[in-house]
């Protein structure tokens, strides 16, 4: 079947045994790792780190989504970032990732992820949860919704950042 027409996962009607609020998140990574196998899986490592007027590189953002999901699944939980989970979200930016890591990076948190958003339960939803060094105030909810949210805005940054790289290429052939 042509992958244009496959509806999107939340249009598929799985994952029907998880609440739907965390059946929504579960789609949203599914939908971000789609998008990101569809856009960006053919860079070369060099344009996977290539930064077009600037821009941050696809690389970065590919990393930011694993390590971002990461970090708001530990505050979901309720569990303070370790000083690795810090030392990685500084090193987002570093030159010289390759295919192979940032892919393999994803995938493993992807899955992760998902075991860990299925462990939350309907009643979770509602605790009191705090992010970062000043303690912002949220719940279980809003950080979940919240990895959704934020992993789509950076896909939509990688994707960018790929065409803009994919089409700079073909101008110079």
């Amino acid at each position: 079947m042509d992958k244009a027409k496959i509806p999107e996962p939340w249009l598929r009607g799985t994952l029907t045994d998880v609440d739907p609020v965390l059946r929504a998140v579960l789609h949203a990574l599914d939908l971000a790792k789609e998008d990101l196998e569809r856009w960006c899986v053919d860079l070369s490592d060099d344009q996977l780190n290539a930064r077009p007027s600037d821009l941050a590189p696809a690389a970065f953002h590919i990393r930011h989504i694993a390590r971002s999901i990461d970090r708001l699944l530990t505050y979901a939980e309720g569990t303070a970032l370790s000083s690795e989970q810090i030392a990685l979200m500084k090193s987002e930016l570093d030159p010289g990732a390759t295919r192979e890591q940032v892919f393999s990076e994803l995938n493993r948190t992807l899955k992760t992820a998902a075991d860990r958003i299925r462990s939350f339960s309907p009643e979770d939803l509602c605790d009191r949860r705090t992010v970062g060094r000043q303690q912002m105030p949220t719940t279980v909810a809003g950080l979940l919704v919240h990895v959704a949210d934020h992993t789509q805005r950076h896909v939509g940054q990688a994707i960018t950042t790929a065409k803009i790289v994919k089409a700079a290429l073909v101008s110079r052939e």
